[in-house]
């Protein structure tokens, strides 16, 4: 089953949408999300902004 993170369910107003297999290759394609998009860097990334974006996947 597919994994889906929507950018605005994490209050950013931003409306990406990623999608991968499997939820380590999402979190890889929404820093470079993160990085390219919001300037922020994936080293400045906090645990509990982690926690935020791992809570927000969802199966598709």
């Amino acid at each position: 089953m597919a994994k889906v993170l929507r950018c605005s369910d994490l209050g950013t107003g931003c409306p990406k949408e990623i999608r991968a297999a499997t939820e380590d290759e999402l979190l890889k394609l929404a820093a470079e999300h993160a990085e390219k998009d919001h300037g922020i860097s994936v080293a400045m990334i906090p645990p509990s902004m982690l926690a935020m974006v791992k809570a927000a996947i969802k199966d598709e």
